[in-house]
């Protein structure tokens, strides 16, 4: 269930915000919320990227499956298009 929410926009910015809906045939509500869960989105992604950052690339190898996992994957992407 949507719960209803309060955003103070300056005067610019809600006139491109009406404008853009009326252009995306969507009403302010739906723009408003596709544009917040886009944001945070996208902050959750490089919150987790930098929580990680000190551990993503540490371990290194000599290939092996790791290797293979890796042109399989992209074998596998071929092939989906």
């Amino acid at each position: 269930m949507a719960m209803p929410s309060s955003v103070r926009l300056g005067r610019d910015l809600e006139i491109r915000l009406r404008q853009v809906a009326e252009a995306e045939g969507v009403t302010v509500s739906e723009l408003v919320r596709r544009a917040v869960a886009a944001y945070v989105g996208e902050v959750a992604r490089e919150s987790l990227r930098l929580r990680l950052s000190d551990v993503l690339g540490v371990v290194r190898s000599s290939g092996g499956r790791a290797r293979r996992t890796g042109e399989a994957f992209r074998r596998a992407l071929r092939r989906a298009r």
